[in-house]
């Protein structure tokens, strides 16, 4: 099999695999019991959350643990919004977010607040003044993504940051960081934002663990989660402890030698974006700095889940950067407002440290089969 689907989710090494294997089975205690077990996996929750706020650039105690990336999303744009709930009732982010701040702020809007949905330009950058002249006095939160999942860009949150001190300073500013953490350099100490969300799966831990980092400027933070009193009291309810074990592993084993990855990443899409550009009709999407592990092309005429489908057969695993139903493409893709023939041919490979420039070569030997095998219908 050659997977190219790093952005959807990651496989897991077998040290991380073993460090979940190992609370699961033996080191299985309750953090809030008061005997020796349970003392040892409250130390051991709080080891983890050094381990992974250390790779993020922060405080621990800015650290609060989520099943997910859309957990986090979620519980950061209500939170903005419950501390800003006396400044306005408007919200700004970009028409390319991934759903979990998309419907977070369509929730939003069924409770009185206005949204400002930001568009990219065709080539899916958007800059810093797309987003702070959306930004009125009246304006919450500011929601923007640290790398797009769809397309790789890279966007200005710092810039944008120093904008909102500047034009607005009591807006707060949140980043999807998801697609971001670990394969782009931020610290969220200097990044400016004041609340990231992260994701275990996207960089070799398990599924079912994410993270909120709040930033000091958020005061009393609104709960998510009232019970307990775990995760500080703000997001109650017994601790997942093997999942936590498994994105703290893996977030050593991938800093241990973080600038290798990344560099061999970037020479992964470097080299992909050479051999697919060579093949007829297939467009390079995205522009402006990208994240090193996503690349975004478009078959212009092929429709996307064909190829998806037939490179499947073969054993390769891609996405399609259109979605599948109806034949109307995702809102990221939508939200470029491409010719037809395009938007429906658009396809996502992305990258990780296991991939092998071997691996591009194979799939772009099957893109230039499919090309001169299959009939366009677009």
């Amino acid at each position: 099999m050659i997977y190219l689907d790093h952005a959807a989710t990651t496989p897991i090494p077998r040290a991380v695999a073993d460090a979940m294997y190992e609370v699961l089975a033996e080191r299985f205690g309750n953090p809030s019991s008061q005997y020796p077990l349970g003392a040892d996996m409250k130390r051991a929750v709080e080891q983890w959350r050094r381990t992974v706020a250390q790779a993020l650039g922060c405080d621990a105690g800015r650290l609060y643990f989520t099943s997910c990336g859309t957990e986090a999303d979620a519980w950061a744009v209500t939170a903005a919004c419950w501390q800003n709930r006396h400044l306005g009732k408007h919200i700004v982010t970009t028409a390319v977010e991934h759903s979990a701040v998309l419907e977070s702020c369509r929730w939003m809007e069924k409770q009185g607040y206005e949204v400002t949905y930001v568009a990219p330009g065709s080539d899916g950058v958007i800059t810093a003044e797309d987003i702070l002249s959306a930004v009125r006095p009246d304006t919450a939160l500011v929601s923007c993504m640290l790398v797009n999942n769809e397309l790789g860009c890279l966007y200005p949150i710092e810039e944008i940051a120093r904008g909102l001190a500047a034009r607005n300073p009591k807006t707060l500013l949140h980043t999807d960081a998801v697609q971001g953490f670990l394969k782009v350099p931020f610290a969220a100490n200097t990044l400016g934002a004041d609340f990231i969300s992260i994701s275990g799966h996207k960089i070799g831990g398990p599924k079912g663990i994410g993270a909120l980092y709040i930033g000091q400027r958020v005061k009393n933070p609104r709960p998510l989660l009232p019970g307990g009193g775990q995760e500080g009291g703000l997001r109650s309810g017994t601790e997942a402890t093997a999942q936590m074990a498994g994105f703290a592993k893996a977030v050593e084993l991938r800093t241990e030698r973080l600038d290798e990855i990344l560099d061999h990443m970037a020479a992964l899409r470097a080299h992909a974006a050479e051999v697919l550009g060579a093949i007829p009709d297939l467009k390079i999407l995205g522009g402006g700095p990208a994240a090193p592990h996503i690349l975004s092309v478009s078959l212009e005429g092929w429709p996307s889940q064909n190829i998806v489908t037939d490179l499947g057969s073969q054993g390769i695993c891609i996405s399609a950067g259109s979605a599948c139903h109806r034949g109307k493409p995702s809102h990221v893709v939508a939200a470029l407002k491409l010719p037809k023939k395009v938007s429906g041919g658009v396809i996502r490979l992305s990258f990780g440290p296991e991939t092998t420039f071997d691996d591009i070569d194979r799939c772009a030997e099957a893109l230039r089969r499919h090309h001169d095998t299959r009939m366009p219908i677009l």
